[in-house]
């Protein structure tokens, strides 16, 4: 067997092996996609796909919550996910910027204060965060879910931002200064340009974890009327005496979807994002 021969039989066997540890990854997926299309009988069975494919499931699964339906449910989550993630975007950028671009007073202390925030675990925050949300009349509104968003998101968002911007060379900004052009005027016209893939990792990251963040949504949302995805779900189960199964994986299928499209359409730029994260340039 000559070398090239013998590479291009070790690259088969590797794609091979890819395929099938693929294939064990995703098995549970397709075994969910089997199951949302059963009956509660059919359920116990061995097979993974059905008989006979019950499409209905997901029309019924649809209206399956007397007095609303799962638009309403997913309009919710995208009125949520849209402020959230814009305001992640604009707010950790335009801190990330001010750490490393803008010299100021105590920098590295308050810097160093950020990434200790990324240390406390949420669980300590809960009560605290509760009763000022509380106090402020927001309970069963989306503004303590939204606002935090506002302000950073979170260290980790400002984190990532930082390293990105510290990479990109400073004589971008020496020039642009000469040229006339505002502090403010190079965060948005030198640097946002320079870190959209930064971005939309940030954006990937803010869309993902506001959607599956069923706890936050269960503690301050109670009307019906303003449940996400996740508590519709968990009503599902709470409406029914007898849970059609079939209906309520159906839906949950339908949940990720959503995130599973935009990793996708995002994914060349979310794996740059994260490659580049930390490079001098």
């Amino acid at each position: 067997m000559t070398t090239k021969e013998w590479i291009k039989q070790k690259q088969m066997n590797t794609h091979i092996l890819l395929v099938l540890l693929s294939l064990i990854m995703i098995y549970p997926v397709i075994w969910w996609i089997g199951a949302s299309l059963k009956t509660n009988a059919e359920l116990s069975l061995p097979n993974i796909f059905p008989s006979v494919p019950q499409w209905s499931n997901y029309v019924n699964g649809w209206t399956a919550i007397p007095g609303h339906t799962f638009t309403k449910f997913f309009t919710n989550t995208f009125v949520i996910e849209l402020f959230s993630v814009a305001g992640t975007v604009i707010s950790a950028s335009l801190i990330a910027f001010g750490f490393a671009r803008v010299k100021f007073k105590f920098s590295n202390l308050w810097f160093s204060m950020l990434l200790m925030t990324m240390m406390i675990p949420s669980q300590v925050l809960i009560i605290p965060q509760y009763v000022i949300f509380f106090k402020l009349d927001w309970i069963n509104t989306y503004l303590p879910i939204i606002t935090p968003h506002f302000f950073g998101g979170g260290g980790f968002f400002v984190f990532l931002l930082v390293q990105f911007i510290r990479g990109l060379p400073r004589e971008l900004d020496e020039s642009a200064t000469i040229d006339g052009c505002s502090t403010f005027g190079i965060y948005w016209h030198i640097i946002m340009p320079l870190i959209k893939p930064a971005l939309i990792t940030v954006a990937i990251y803010c869309f993902m974890w506001t959607w599956d963040d069923f706890f936050q949504q269960l503690l301050y949302i109670s009307s019906v009327d303003k449940f996400t995805v996740g508590l519709a779900l968990r009503l599902f189960m709470d409406s029914q005496s007898a849970v059609e199964w079939g209906q309520m994986l159906s839906m949950s299928l339908l949940s990720i979807i959503p995130s599973v499209v935009i990793f996708f359409l995002a994914q060349k730029y979310f794996v740059e994002g994260i490659a580049t994260t930390g490079l001098k340039g």
